[in-house]
């Protein structure tokens, strides 16, 4: 591909409300034009991504660590929480019994993000010094009665804790920041490496536009709410709640929380130590 006027970016967009602060700013942007969105869970749009299907998109930070060099990860943007004691999060475990309970206890891992799933197994075999016996599946609309914990993300996190008959409700990056001190970084804006040298005006374009995005959305959640509560649904207050505990820049602490994250997959065996340092775009020309 090379860098014309009709070179069309295609994106992957998570199809979750926390990316809305990003995405309802970008449908009013007339650069979209030049864009293709494709929306999915974070495993379907890794897979496009991987498959050559996409040029970028906001994805689970694993697809990173498992390629590091067919991938960079764009300056400033990324979706991160450092964990509430009140309110709805983006990644949960919910539990009947307490998680140090949880040893070679069947837990259901939600499917749809390879990210969660690592957290989840640091936290409890790490922090909590259990090992369950996991299964991978579907969280949304599980029967409560059937695991006794289960781990869900996104939307589908949010339904669940709203209706939930589940003792514990576990805030993964809460108990994140606890253990490390630190945010965690569920998605970055990951793009591919040939995109990036073959493309590369377009690519500062499109990293201008998100990051403007960004600034706009954060700036006014509340109308971003009145827009996209009722896809859940919950309350406008309780989406303000949920979306203002997310972050969407890059700063040094998120990267610091990157390199400790990944520091503990690589001793676990799970991605290369090729993976660091972290190779971050920022040409915005």
């Amino acid at each position: 591909m090379k860098d014309t006027k009709e070179a069309i970016a295609r994106i992957g967009m998570v199809d979750f409300i926390i990316t809305a602060p990003i995405y309802e700013p970008w449908k009013r942007s007339v650069f979209q034009k030049r864009c293709k969105i494709v929306k999915g869970s974070p495993t379907a749009l890794s897979k496009k991504l991987s498959d050559g299907d996409l040029d970028m998109g906001f994805v689970s930070i694993l697809d990173y660590g498992y390629q590091p060099d067919r991938y960079s990860i764009l300056s400033g943007l990324s979706m991160s929480a450092t964990g509430s004691d009140e309110g709805p999060g983006s990644a949960f475990l919910f539990s009947h019994v307490p998680p140090d309970q949880l040893d070679q206890v069947e837990v259901l891992l939600c499917s749809k993000s390879k990210t969660a799933v690592e957290l989840v197994k640091i936290i409890l075999e790490e922090f909590f010094s259990v090992v369950p016996r996991y299964t991978s599946g579907d969280s949304s609309g599980v029967d409560a009665g059937k695991f006794t914990a289960v781990l869900a993300i996104g939307d589908d996190a949010l339904r669940i804790a709203a209706g939930s008959t589940y003792l514990y409700q576990l805030d993964l990056a809460n108990i994140w920041r606890r253990e490390t001190g630190l945010p965690f970084v569920f998605a970055v804006c990951t793009v591919r490496q040939d995109f990036c040298l073959e493309q590369k005006e377009l690519l500062a374009e499109i990293h201008k536009e998100l990051l403007h995005c960004r600034d706009e959305g954060t700036g006014d959640i509340k109308e971003i709410c009145n827009v996209s509560a009722s896809r859940i649904p919950m309350s406008v207050a309780s989406c303000c709640s949920y979306l203002n505990t997310i972050e969407y820049d890059l700063d040094d602490q998120k990267q610091k929380a990157l390199v400790t994250f990944f520091d503990f997959l690589i001793k676990r065996g799970e991605i290369e130590e090729s993976s660091l340092p972290l190779k971050i775009c920022s040409n915005l020309m």
